[in-house]
Formats: C-alpha cells, sequence, structure tokens
C-alpha cells in the first residue's frame, strides 16, 4: 500500500515557476514508477509527466516538454514536479500516481493516487 501527498500548488502569474512535490508512504516507494497527471475544470485527465523507478527514464507530455522537469529523490520518498514558464493553459488540478508494474501514460497504468493540489496560472 502506497500513500500519496501532493503539495506546491498556488496561484501564480503567467511565467512565473513552481515545483510541486508527492510525498510517498511506504518502504517500497523506490520500486515504483511515478507519473504525475493533471486535470482541468471540465476537461479529461491529462498525462503530464512519467519518472522510471531509478529516475533515469524520464518522459513528459508535448504540451509541457522543455517546460517541466520531473525528478524523485528515493530516500525521501519524494517525487518532483518543477514547472517553469507557467501558462494559463496549465491551470488544474496535479495529481501524482504510483505503478507497480504498468505506468506509462495512460492513468489506468496507475494504482495509488494522491488527493492533488490546485494550480491556477493568471495571466
Amino acid at each position: 500500500q502506497v500513500q500519496l501527498v501532493e503539495s506546491g500548488g498556488e496561484l501564480v502569474q503567467a511565467g512565473g515557476s513552481l515545483r510541486l512535490s508527492c510525498a510517498a508512504s511506504g518502504r517500497t516507494f523506490s520500486s515504483y514508477a511515478m507519473a504525475w497527471f493533471r486535470q482541468a475544470p471540465g476537461k479529461e485527465r491529462e498525462f503530464v509527466a512519467t519518472i522510471s523507478w531509478s529516475g533515469s527514464s524520464i518522459y513528459y507530455a508535448d504540451s509541457v516538454k522543455g517546460r517541466f522537469t520531473a525528478s524523485r529523490d528515493n530516500a525521501k520518498n519524494t517525487v518532483y514536479l518543477q514547472m517553469n514558464s507557467l501558462r494559463p493553459e496549465d491551470t488544474a488540478v496535479y495529481y501524482c500516481a504510483a505503478s507497480k508494474f504498468v505506468g506509462g501514460t495512460d492513468g489506468a497504468g496507475y494504482d495509488y493516487w494522491g488527493q492533488g493540489t490546485q494550480v491556477t496560472v493568471s495571466s
């Protein structure tokens, strides 16, 4: 069982930066692939980034590539999402998710989810 708690979301102006954190419980965090998804009001959940258990493999959605950076610290059981050059269209609730086996860009491949943290980017 893994419990995930996101933090770091807030209101920021366009062009600004935020760093989201996702703290995980459990002693086997380092064996899970982790991902970030987001959901804007009235829209479907959208894949943002995924990072392998070691952190050596990271994949981004085209919409955030070059602006967002995912990382993890297995010693701290935490995964991060550094978001730069934020745009109003980045406004959403951001969720982290953990996958033991499947992972990927489809949320169905993830076993555990956090409660989300709100990011609002004003123009």
